[in-house]
């Protein structure tokens, strides 16, 4: 059953025809549908006439673009050096095991959570950090992920 994508009409009019245009059309495309997925890739290559192989290569390049769907909130564990250094393993360990997360998964089942390690939060002094959408949580422990985690469920 193929999907039906013509609510990107709009976006994709702006594009047509002109030069550069590919990361803006996707960041448009992933905000009207929450992320990337191959059949909409393969419409948008359709729609444009750049090859499918192009679209997926900047989609899968950049961090950026999401290939699944993700969860109500994103959770963010720092694996910086600041925060490597005061126990970023055992806080992200705490993460999966109270989002109970299957191995290789990184957004639970009920699509309440999505887990994402970034590089650096720029919160070094805070260490080890955690971000949950816009909310910054530092100096944390593995004990205490549970009770923030709460604050965000249902």
């Amino acid at each position: 059953m193929e999907q039906d994508f013509s609510a990107l009409d709009a976006i994709l009019a702006k594009y047509r025809g002109r030069k550069g245009f590919l990361i803006p059309l996707l960041q448009e495309v992933q905000n009207e549908l929450g992320y990337l997925s191959q059949s909409c890739m393969k419409y948008l290559a359709d729609q444009v006439q750049v090859p499918a192989a192009e679209i997926f290569g900047v989609a899968t390049f950049y961090s950026m673009f999401r290939l699944k769907p993700q969860g109500k909130h994103i959770v963010r564990v720092c694996k910086g050096t600041a925060c490597h250094v005061s126990d970023a393993n055992g806080i992200k360990a705490a993460l999966l095991e109270a989002l109970a997360l299957p191995e290789g998964e990184n957004t639970t089942s009920d699509m309440q959570f999505t887990l994402m390690e970034v590089a650096c939060l720029g919160c070094c002094s805070l260490a080890p950090v955690i971000m949950i959408d816009d909310m910054t949580y530092g100096k944390l422990v593995p004990e205490a992920i549970p009770a923030i985690l709460d604050k965000f469920r249902f």
